[in-house]
């Protein structure tokens, strides 16, 4: 049996159904399953990520929601970044789940009735640097060990259809055993 534990919170929701690095902030976001966040550009079965496309369109998406912590924005406003829900290209901004240590396919019930399976790590890219000059040594780190941390967030499919705002509940569901940790996707 798996134990399902109320641990944070919803801080934003964003979608952009445009090709951009940043997505505007809405009222909520209706999750599809199977596809992603309707009205995004990501939103589909297969890859939409342009570079991704462009190796193999036939690829499955694992990322059709991208999720970022706002502890994440904190620290890099506190390292004079300028950044806000939806401005990294997250269409969920979160608080309070420590994203980047769950394992992949854990579950996140969000809301009343959408589920999100995590499938990775985002691997930030350098539009980061188009976006502010910097920014994408900021969301990488090293660990103890001298390991690349990734820092951008995490992706995943939907499982579970379901209305998303700000203020709704998230809780994880990892099953015993379940410790694959993420990679990049």
């Amino acid at each position: 049996m798996a134990d399902k534990l109320l641990v944070g919170a919803v801080v934003a929701v964003s979608r952009n159904g445009v090709y951009q690095f940043s997505k505007p902030v809405r009222e909520s976001i209706h999750l599809i399953a199977g596809l992603g966040v309707e009205g995004d550009a990501h939103l589909g079965v297969t890859v939409r990520h342009r570079s991704r496309v462009a190796k193999d369109p036939t690829w499955p998406n694992l990322r059709q929601v991208h999720l970022m912590h706002e502890e994440l924005h904190d620290e890099l406003r506190a390292g004079g970044f300028h950044v806000a829900p939806g401005a990294l290209g997250e269409n969920i901004t979160t608080r309070g789940v420590d994203l980047l240590a769950l394992p992949r396919g854990a579950l996140l019930h969000i809301g009343d009735t959408a589920v999100v399976t995590v499938t990775g790590l985002r691997d930030p890219c350098s539009q980061l640097n188009n976006n502010q000059p910097g920014l994408m040594a900021a969301v990488l780190g090293r660990d103890t060990r001298g390991n690349l941390i990734r820092k951008a967030g995490i992706m995943g499919t939907v499982l579970a259809a379901g209305e998303i705002r700000a203020g709704d509940q998230i809780r994880v569901e990892i099953m015993p055993g379940q410790t694959d940790p993420l990679g990049p996707v």
